[in-house]
């Protein structure tokens, strides 16, 4: 066994950079308690973080490639909206939700029904990412209409990436806060 190996296999310490999943988040309005929240990695928190959740999740979709467009846009133009208001966290928000349009039509693209893996998500591990020791299911031939969407969401998630102002923010809000 290799030390990464090895590391990588014993208990995870979480860092006070991670994602938090430990808060309230039903309870919690992140945009009255920004300092609470944490970039983490990827998606983390995507459907958590309230109230952007419930303002941004209802303009998502990646059904086909023209749902993808309107959806994505309105999801950028929101990115900008949350930039001019000077709210990190809303930015961020947009992007994952971005960066998930992106992943999601990825999977479908790959996995018919978007089921990637077999078997239930361990209960301990609902709300969270990974295989979680299940076995990944056989990719099928792509999905064109999908892999459209995908490649959609994609550009509109480097756009934002790629956002000096945005970037700028990032960087300094992940040095304080995480």
């Amino acid at each position: 066994m290799t030390e990464k190996e090895r590391v990588s296999k014993g208990p995870q310490k979480k860092s006070d950079r991670d994602f938090d999943y430990d808060l309230n988040y039903a309870e919690l309005d992140l945009r009255e308690q920004p300092e609470l929240y944490r970039v983490g990695r990827g998606e983390q928190g995507v459907l958590l973080v309230q109230p952007y959740k419930a303002e941004i999740l209802p303009h998502w979709r990646f059904a086909t490639p023209d749902k993808a467009q309107e959806s994505s846009e309105k999801i950028y133009a929101m990115f900008l909206d949350y930039l001019a208001q000077g709210d990190f966290v809303g930015a961020d928000m947009a992007r994952k939700f971005l960066q998930m349009g992106f992943t999601r039509a990825r999977r479908y693209a790959n996995h018919k029904g978007g089921k990637k893996y077999d078997g239930p998500v361990p209960e301990d591990k609902k709300g969270q990412s990974g295989a979680h020791g299940r076995q990944e299911l056989p990719r099928q031939p792509e999905d064109p209409v999908k892999a459209e969407a995908a490649r959609i969401f994609k550009a509109k998630w480097d756009e934002a990436e790629a956002n000096a102002e945005y970037a700028a923010l990032k960087k300094d809000w992940k040095a304080r806060l995480g």
